[in-house]
């Protein structure tokens, strides 16, 4: 048996997320059907770094599965991509050592948040990014915000109620926004990220913009570790899971 890892990008807008479930399309169920049918084998299976919820896209998902066939490792994009739909596709596969995880041995994510500055929000954008409507934020106020988010926290106040982990203390190496032509682009990049973290971010970043909270109340809401202080969380078809790092891969 050897392993692979495969690098996935995935239109997440016709998916009900990641992580296969009892009924629903997701992309986890579309990608271990795929590997079924070409293994011919109802054992075969897939493990991803994580999962994103409904509506999530990613440019750069990493799984990992194991294999008893002889496939150059450049046909495997093709093999796969044959038996895929045109909203997944395999941008890279490698092989690796059996001891690779890749949830396990992921050392860091980056996710990205688009919101769109357009006077009519594209029909062809509306599922790919978040209209800023005639309300536009203020960018200096967004930006001294983001650096209260930088560092080692409990990220409590700013994830979901309904995070599986008592242990919520999260490090943000980096949390970038700024302008790019007609669309408002946040990236973020940590050693971890909770339930609807990065989604509760962006939607507090923007209630700064807007004025509706001072960039100080960052701080002073992630000591209180309490969901409601925070602001709404932004929605989900604005967010990309862009990279999974690994210890000795920039993947």
């Amino acid at each position: 048996m050897k392993r692979m890892k495969a690098t996935v990008a995935y239109d997440g807008t016709h998916f009900e997320g990641y992580q296969s479930q009892p009924t629903g399309r997701t992309v986890q169920r579309e990608i271990d059907r795929a590997l079924r049918k070409l293994h011919k084998d109802d054992a075969i299976h897939s493990v991803a770094s994580g999962r994103t919820d409904a509506g999530v896209h990613a440019l750069g998902q990493v799984i990992h599965f194991d294999t008893p066939l002889s496939i150059p490792t450049d046909r495997w994009i093709v093999a796969l991509n044959v038996l895929l739909p045109k909203d997944i596709r395999i941008v890279a596969v490698e092989e690796v050592d059996e001891s690779f995880h890749a949830r396990y041995s992921a050392t860091g994510k980056t996710y990205r948040y688009k919101w769109s500055y357009e006077p009519v929000h594209s029909p062809f954008e509306r599922n790919y990014s978040v209209w800023l409507g005639h309300l536009r934020p203020n960018l200096e106020r967004m930006q001294e915000a983001a650096q209260h988010f930088i560092g080692t926290h409990d990220f409590t106040s700013y994830c979901s109620s309904k995070t599986g982990t008592d242990n919520r203390v999260r490090t943000i190496t980096q949390l970038t926004i700024d302008r790019k032509g007609d669309e408002l682009v946040m990236d973020v990049t940590g050693d971890g990220f909770l339930y609807n973290m990065v989604r509760t971010i962006a939607g507090m970043l923007i209630a700064v913009g807007r004025g509706w909270n001072e960039p100080e109340d960052i701080s002073k809401i992630m000591l209180q570790k309490d969901r409601t202080k925070a602001g709404k969380t932004a929605p989900a078809h604005g967010l990309y899971l862009v990279r999974v790092d690994y210890e000795n891969n920039d993947n």
